[in-house]
C-alpha cells in the first residue's frame, strides 16, 4: 500500500488559473498543473532557490520538490509544444499564513 501524500505548504496561490494560446481550440483538454508544482516553480525558476530550500519553504523532502518540480515542467513543456491551455488547480497543499513565512 503506497503511503499517503504529505500535503505541501503554499505561501502564493496564483493569481492567474489559466493561461491558453491565442488561436487554442476549445475541444482541446487543458494540461492541469497543481497548485504546489505552480509553488515549487515559482521557488525554483522565479525567487531562484535550490530544491533543497524550496523543500524546506514548502515543509516536504527535496526528492519529493524535485519530483513535483519535473512533473511541472513536464506539463508546461506539453502545454507549449501542443499549443493546449494549462489550467492550475488541486493539488495536495495548505496555504500557510502569515505566522508561517
Amino acid at each position: 500500500m503506497p503511503r499517503p501524500t504529505k500535503c505541501r505548504k503554499v505561501c502564493h496561490f496564483p493569481q492567474t488559473l489559466q493561461f491558453s494560446p491565442l488561436d487554442t481550440i476549445l475541444e482541446q483538454e487543458p494540461v492541469i498543473l497543481a497548485v504546489d508544482e505552480y509553488e515549487a516553480v515559482r521557488l525554483i525558476d522565479k525567487e531562484g532557490f535550490s530544491q533543497e530550500v524550496c523543500s524546506m519553504y514548502m515543509q516536504v523532502a527535496r526528492t519529493t520538490v524535485q519530483r513535483i518540480y519535473n512533473n511541472a515542467r513536464k506539463k508546461m513543456a506539453d502545454s507549449l509544444v501542443e499549443g493546449r491551455p494549462l489550467r492550475i488547480e488541486g493539488g495536495d497543499f495548505w496555504i500557510c499564513g502569515e505566522d508561517d513565512g
